[in-house]
């Protein structure tokens, strides 16, 4: 099969917005804080001690802002490493942000002393921040939100979200977006399709996803980072751009939230491929070697279920793969390094500290795989590791023993669960 006149297809199959303007009434700014106001945003001086860290690129020299960010009230849904980062940068960006812990010690702590206790323990947080919790916000504190950001692990997502449902104002909806990374491994189901299932249909189609190469520590230091955000609403997926964007913060807007969610997904999986690579003692030709041929596979299995192939190269795509298969500090490229020293699975997972959502993600992704009837070698092969009992040497081996196969190749069915959830949606085309 021929990739250019696919990659071609597909280009232009996503080329124009699934939803105009006016495809529903959520495509209208769900706040007037959302919209382009006169508002100059923070002004970062570079060579000089930042509040966080220390200064990076050059002396004597000011970023402004490319963009108007609006101020906005936001509510971090989760306080753990990047949930926390998140709500750094926002809080940074002169909004008010809410973040809501689960833990009362957590927030009891972060409301004395403006540090996460948990998670980037000696970093100092704005004062603009607010912890709130145990139990969810009410309504009261919801309505009065302008954005929504949903930074917990994807297994727990759809509790949340049918919880707090009867708190959404349907007449004043805020922007919804989402940083979580998986697959729900009951059902399958991406987090656009728990957010059909639970909050509807029109929610789930203005729903926004941001996802790219994007280290918690190195978001807190202002380090230059640069990520994706799709929307089925190009629209509002402009208007999550709005409120993240900064010189240090460059988010790139897309309209292919299915590849967004697979590739962020799917990259942990293959980030423990790649960290049983090195727990094996093999070096930098195997790891680039797993980071292309992981890239292929993801490519595969995304277009396989409708995605397009595109995104696999974009920040949230080949961007993220590489940052998470070739950094200790990827929680995911640590389970696989650790296993790959002969660690058992039980052991690693009781003291990284952290959730590690490939773990999870490779179970819900086999099924996909096995439904979708796509080769992914990389991909099975991490989850007879983890859920199979299978040696991590001796599955190292016997992928290295494969016959020979063709390097590039794109599936011929292609797009069957994104064309259902599309239509479960009320999407014309996707």
């Amino acid at each position: 099969m021929r990739l250019s006149p696919l990659l071609s297809q597909h280009a232009r199959r996503f080329s124009a917005p699934h939803l105009s303007h006016n495809a529903s009434p959520l495509c209208v700014c769900p706040r007037a804080l959302l919209t382009r106001h006169h508002y100059s945003s923070p002004r970062l001086t570079l060579g000089t001690q930042h509040r966080h860290t220390h200064s990076y690129i050059r002396s004597s020299e000011t970023m402004p802002s490319s963009s108007p960010s609006p101020r906005c009230k936001v509510l971090v849904l989760g306080a753990g490493n990047f949930g926390s980062c998140l709500a750094d940068h926002l809080g940074d960006s002169e909004h008010e942000v809410y973040m809501w812990s689960r833990e009362k010690v957590v927030v009891e702590y972060f409301n004395e002393h403006h540090k996460n206790p948990n998670y980037l323990k000696d970093h100092s947080f704005p004062t603009t921040i607010r912890a709130v919790g145990p139990e969810l916000p009410d309504a009261d504190l919801i309505k009065r939100m302008d954005v929504l950001l949903f930074a917990i692990p994807t297994q727990g997502l759809r509790s949340i979200l049918t919880q707090m449902r009867p708190s959404f104002n349907d007449a004043n909806l805020p922007l919804f977006i989402f940083v979580n990374k998986g697959i729900e491994t009951d059902t399958n189901a991406l987090t656009l399709e728990i957010i059909a299932d639970t909050c509807g249909k029109d929610i789930a189609r203005v729903a926004t996803f941001l996802s790219g190469p994007s280290f918690a520590t190195e978001i807190i230091k202002r380090q230059p980072t640069m990520v994706s955000i799709a929307s089925l609403s190009e629209d509002h997926a402009e208007r999550a751009s709005l409120v993240f964007h900064q010189p240090w913060f460059r988010c790139y807007r897309g309209n292919d939230p299915v590849g967004i969610e697979l590739a962020g997904a799917l990259k942990n999986v293959y980030a423990i491929a790649s960290g049983m690579a090195e727990g094996l003692g093999f070096e930098h030709n195997t790891r680039a070697s797993l980071i292309t041929r992981g890239l292929s596979e993801m490519t595969r299995i995304g277009v396989a279920y409708g995605a397009n192939p595109l995104t696999f190269l974009s920040l949230a795509g080949v961007g993220d793969l590489f940052l998470t298969c070739s950094s200790s500090t990827s929680r995911n490229y640590t389970v696989g390094y650790r296993l790959g020293r002969g660690e058992s699975l039980e052991e690693v997972l009781r003291t990284i500290g952290s959730v590690a959502e490939g773990v999870t993600t490779a179970k819900g992704l086999k099924a996909i795989v096995d439904d979708l009837d796509v080769p992914a070698p990389l991909a099975n092969a991490v989850y007879d590791v983890l859920y199979s009992g299978r040696n991590v040497r001796e599955q190292a081996q016997t992928l290295l023993e494969r016959p020979m196969v063709k390097e590039l190749d794109l599936p011929g069915k292609t797009g069957g669960p994104a064309r259902a959830l599309m239509q479960k949606l009320g999407v014309d085309s996707y």
